[in-house]
Formats: structure tokens, C-alpha cells, sequence
């Protein structure tokens, strides 16, 4: 395969898909473990009213506690991977709900721990760290639950807002099944009339082309279709952000993006300040933009003219099989067991390559390391999917070895750092590449990849995070997110992070409808500490590492680690893989300290601003 064919599931060679027999050997024993897991609500029912009696008793939860978080994510992950490989396919599609509503029901039956544990007074929870010492383990959630007091209800709301989880999901549901199942779009032709096949996976590619005539044709065909559904896709991302601020109203936060944040120990002007920051730097992004019109030659840039390479002639075919060689060899800096673990990937089936008829589109990792990752992608032979494999490959090493190395109740890094891995291999990959070559031209190439990469996470994802923002304050205050409403305000935000050179098309006002971590579960109610929390933040948190782009921070944590691994070696990989190692098992500002970043100084994100000022300059000096 290459790519270019998308064929029914049934005709994808086998090698191209991942392996979950590893989960599960068949469905017959998936089925076999949702009977058995039937039997948990009992038994953690039982705990109820004891967790405060003695040491032996917590530890005794705990331990019961992290059987389920294992089990309940293979049961998960299982039916999420099926339902995803065709969304279209009813029976994993019943599976998948079936298996949300099991873990609906063990945070039901969880959902008395918060409150327990807020009532175990200081001296008695010091009594029992010192009668069981197995109970420090645990003592990282603990302070972090306890931490949260003002936020946990009383056993009987706990249990309500459990119960409530899976109708929290459904807005999230009706998107993936509506925008990757249901719609389609029609075939779009280039500039010499040939047809191609439009999907949500194959947009971005068609406007990458050089031909104009199908970037502008993919462009407009694919937001007129869009267009068609703007209140069905505006109605679906009003009843998110109600379900979002109903938990947080619950919980008694003031917004829904403090609730998000708290559970993260990220304080919210650590967002709200990005964002001005990002907005007193604007203009290295009009630069930019002045410098891809000019060096494209148009009169007019659009927005169909924002993906394609300004180097286009330097465009190669990249067979899958040669990605991963270049990805091996990229990350080989970070060591041999490093990229021992990367080929056991690559060769075990932990990915699934091509895009085939019903398969949600984009790409991500899900799941742990029990037994191990696994990886979605919609491949093409391509630079920019070869940057994507790294991406998603690094996301695989960092829960792999948080997994490896730390308790079930600590491996969960928090989504705060969740890009940071990511980001730091397409780092190490384009130093690689960059390295590789003394061709101006494919330099050039190399540097125009990475600063729309830049460009996409730095100003775009803040982009988005001002446009949540202000769709939380939306529904806080009151109104409703109508199409007419979303459109306006994003057009507006397009228009301001874009600049005076780009032209901002109509049709871009409805680019909210297709951004898919809008309508995915986040916020306190996918992050909360008691053990039903938990096991729903382990049943969507599939969906998490989907919903997840990487944050303006995490480029910038990711740079300075990047550099730092280069210019150091050894002694830098070696705390690198201390943070991969370190799950939550301290907050997320001290595990970047560890590795010498401080994201509570602004330091990070102003040197990786400055450095896309200055490959800026050397891109226009390389194709002067």
C-alpha cells in the first residue's frame, strides 16, 4: 500500500494494522472479561463508610482500585481501537458503549472515595503511612485529592455526577459518528481535470498539492458541505460546553477553564497569559505570512495557499517503510533502548498505518502499557506524515515508560506535559533531516516544514485555546452557541492571528466545525482524583490523547529539551528519560524542572518565539 487507495477494512493487508490480540485474543474474550467485571460495583460497594478505618482497609481499596484502572482501560482501549478501525461498524460501535457503561458503573460504585478520604483526618493518615508503609505509594493522589477539598461533594452527589458521565459523552459521540461515518463529500478535480477522492482525512493533503486549482476546488467543496450541517455541528458543540459547565458548576469552580486547569496544578493565568503573549508576537506571524505570499508570487494569499510546501519542487515520496528507518535513526541520540523499544513497535503491530472506508481520520496513541501503546495514523508518503509518526511514536515511548517504571495509580502524566515527548521527537527528527543536507533548496524545505509546524501549535492552537475560551465564557453567560455566532467569532480570530497579508475567506469561518478536540471530553469531569473519576478519565481517555493538540508550552518545553539533549548528550538523555519515566508522580512544573525547564518563568515560550523569528530570516535569506 502507499497510501493514495483507500480500501474497505476488509481489504487493508494485515501488516498495516495493529495488533489487538495483544489486549484481547478475540472478541469472544473481551466479551468474557465486561461478565466478569460485572461482579466489581459489588465488591467496591462494600468499601463504602470504611475507607477511614484503618490503614489495612485504604490499602486494601487501593489495591482493588488499581486492578480495575488496568482492567477497565484493556477493556476500553480494546473497543475504542475496533470501533475507530470503521466507525461505521454497528457491532464495535455496541461494543464501545458497552464498555462505557461499565466503567459507568464502577465510578458509580467508586464514587464514595473522595469524600471518605477529604474526612481521614491529618494524625490518622499519618498513623497509617506509618502501619502500612505500601500505603506511600499512594500518597502523591492522596495530597492531591485532599488538595481539591473545596471541589469534592458529599458520597450521594459523587455517585449523581458518576452516573452522569455517560451522558457527558454523547456530544463527543454524535461529532466522531457524524463527521467520520455519516457525511460524505464529493470528488473534487486539479488544474488538468482529474478527480480526487475528498474526505476529512484526505483535506489536508489535497491542499498541500501544488495545484492551486485542487487546493482552492478541495477548499471551498469541503466547507460548502460543512456549511450544509453548520446547526448540526453548532448544536453538538453547545451541548459540550453545557455538559461542561453543568460538572463545573457542580463542583463549584467559577469557569469551566479553572475547573479544566485545577486538576492539573496549572493555574489559569498560565493560559490566559499565553495567549498574551502570543498576541504581543503576532507580528513574527505576519512576517511570515508576508514572506509565504511573496515567495509564492500571488496577489492574494488564501487560505487553500497555508499548507502547500513554499519549496514545492522540493516535495519527496516518502514510503512508510523509509519513515520509520528515518525515525530510528533520528532518534537513535536518545539510545539503543530507546529505539529498541521504537522497533518492537514498528514490528509487533502496535500501529495502524493507512486510512481505509469508515476510519476515523487524523491520528493518535491510546492506551498504556499494559501491554503496551498503540497507534492510529491515515498515512501518506510524505513529509509531513513522517513528522506525524514521530509525533505519535513519541507519545507511545512516554506512556510506555511511565507505565514501565511507575504504579498503576501514578502513570497517568497529566495532560498538561501530555505533548511534550511528541513534540521533542519532531524536534530531533528536524535537526536530523536538517543535518542530513547542504542543498539550499531542501534546507529551505526542511525550515518551511518546521515553521508551519511552529505556526500550526505556537499561533494556531493558541487560536483555538482563545476561541474555547471564549465559547466557555459563552455558555457562562448565558448564550447559545449558534452557528452564526461561532462563525463570526472565529472569522474574527482568524482575521487577527492571520494578518493584514492573508486573506480570510468565508468559508474558514466554519473551520471550528471540523476541529475534533472541541467536542471531545475534557475538563474537571474526565480529570477528578476520587476512584470513579478515575475510571471515567481511563474510559475517555482514549479520547484525551485524540482531543490533544500540543499547546504554544509544550513547543516551547519540548525546544528547550530538544536543544538541550543535542548540546549535552548523555547526561541530558538521562533526565530526559526520568520525565518519560515520571508519569504524576510529581506535579507537571517540577518533572520540566527536573529536566532544567521552568515554565514558571516565560523563558521557554520567548526563546521559541525568537527562534521562529530567526529561522524566518534564514528561510527568506535561503530563497533570495
Amino acid at each position: 500500500m502507499d497510501g493514495k487507495t483507500i480500501l474497505p477494512r476488509s481489504e487493508v493487508p494485515e501488516e498495516f494494522t495493529w495488533d489487538l490480540s495483544d489486549v484481547f485474543a478475540s472478541d469472544d474474550k473481551w466479551n468474557e472479561e465486561l461478565e466478569a467485571l460485572r461482579a466489581y460495583p459489588e465488591r467496591m460497594a462494600a468499601f463504602a463508610g470504611t475507607l477511614g478505618e484503618s490503614a489495612k482497609t485504604l490499602l486494601a481499596w487501593f489495591t482493588l482500585s488499581d486492578e480495575i484502572n488496568v482492567r477497565v482501560t484493556k477493556l476500553v482501549e480494546y473497543a475504542s481501537c475496533r470501533s475507530d478501525q470503521d466507525v461505521g461498524n454497528s457491532f464495535y460501535q455496541g461494543m464501545r458503549s458497552k464498555a462505557f457503561s461499565m466503567a459507568v458503573a464502577l465510578s458509580s460504585a467508586g464514587a464514595f472515595e473522595a469524600s471518605e478520604i477529604m474526612n481521614i483526618s491529618d494524625e490518622a493518615l499519618t498513623r497509617f503511612y506509618a502501619e502500612e508503609p505500601k500505603l506511600e505509594t499512594y500518597r502523591r493522589n492522596i495530597d492531591k485529592l485532599r488538595r481539591r477539598k473545596a471541589h469534592i461533594l458529599s458520597p450521594e452527589c459523587e455517585k449523581l455526577l458518576a452516573a452522569a458521565g455517560e451522558i457527558s459523552e454523547s456530544p463527543s459521540r454524535t461529532f466522531s459518528m457524524f463527521h467520520n461515518a455519516d457525511i460524505r463529500y464529493p470528488d473534487v478535480t486539479d488544474g488538468k481535470g482529474e478527480t480526487h477522492q475528498l474526505t476529512d482525512g484526505t483535506l489536508v493533503p489535497l491542499m498541500m498539492s501544488a495545484d492551486r486549482t485542487l487546493r482552492e476546488n478541495a477548499f471551498k467543496s469541503y466547507y460548502k458541505r460543512a456549511g450544509e450541517f453548520r446547526n448540526t455541528y453548532a448544536s453538538t458543540l453547545d451541548a459540550q460546553f453545557k455538559q461542561l459547565k453543568f460538572f463545573a458548576d457542580a463542583r463549584r469552580y467559577n469557569s469551566t477553564l479553572e475547573a479544566s486547569l485545577d486538576v492539573t496544578e496549572v493555574p489559569v493565568e498560565v493560559y490566559t497569559n499565553l495567549i498574551d503573549a502570543v498576541h504581543a508576537n503576532l507580528d513574527k506571524m505576519y512576517r511570515y505570512v508576508a514572506l509565504r505570499k511573496k515567495i509564492m508570487g500571488v496577489d492574494a494569499l488564501h487560505m487553500y495557499d497555508v499548507y502547500t510546501p513554499i519549496v514545492a519542487d522540493a516535495d519527496v515520496e516518502i514510503s512508510f517503510d523509509e519513515a520509520k528507518k528515518t525515525a530510528l535513526e533520528a532518534l537513535s541520540v536518545l539510545g539503543k533502548d530507546y529505539t529498541d523499544v521504537l522497533e518492537e513497535g514498528f514490528t509487533h503491530r502496535w500501529l495502524d498505518v493507512y486510512e481505509n472506508t469508515g476510519k476515523r481520520g487524523g491520528a493518535y496513541c491510546t492506551g498504556s502499557g499494559w501491554p503496551h501503546p498503540y497507534v492510529l495514523l491515515n498515512h501518506k508518503d510524505n513529509l509531513d506524515s513522517m513528522f506525524t509518526l514521530v509525533h505519535e511514536m513519541g507519545h507511545a515511548m512516554h506512556t510506555w515508560h511511565s507505565c514501565k517504571y511507575q504504579p498503576v495509580n501514578t502513570a497517568e502524566y497529566v495532560i498538561f506535559v501530555a505533548e511534550v515527548a511528541s513534540t521533542c521527537n519532531e524536534i530531533l527528527l528536524m535537526r536530523h533531516l536538517l543535518g542530513k543536507t547542504t542543498d539550499r533548496k531542501q534546507r529551505a524545505y526542511l525550515i518551511n516544514h518546521f515553521l508551519d509546524q511552529f505556526k500550526g501549535t505556537v499561533y494556531r492552537q493558541t487560536m483555538f485555546a482563545e476561541f474555547e475560551l471564549q465559547m466557555g465564557k459563552m455558555v457562562e453567560s448565558g448564550e447559545a452557541l449558534t452557528a452564526d455566532a461561532l462563525n463570526e467569532k472565529y472569522l474574527a480570530l482568524n482575521k487577527l492571528y492571520f494578518g493584514p497579508d492573508m486573506v480570510s475567506d468565508p468559508q474558514i469561518a466554519l473551520e471550528w466545525s471540523r476541529i475534533p478536540h472541541f467536542y471531545f471530553p475534557g475538563g474537571l469531569r474526565y480529570e477528578a482524583m476520587s476512584l470513579g473519576d478515575k475510571l471515567m478519565m481511563k474510559a475517555f481517555s482514549a479520547m484525551l490523547r485524540r482531543k490533544k493538540n500540543k499547546t504554544p508550552d509544550e513547543q516551547a518545553m519540548a525546544e528547550a529539551i530538544a536543544n538541550r539533549i543535542l548540546r549535552e548528550g548523555e547526561s541530558a538523555v538521562k533526565d530526559y528519560k526520568k520525565f518519560l519515566s515520571g508519569g504524576c508522580s510529581k506535579d507537571p512544573v517540577s518533572l520540566l524542572r527536573d529536566m532544567g525547564v521552568d515554565m514558571r518563568t516565560s523563558t521557554p515560550v520567548n526563546d521559541a518565539l525568537s527562534l521562529f523569528g530567526e529561522l524566518i530570516d534564514e528561510l527568506s535569506s535561503l530563497l533570495d
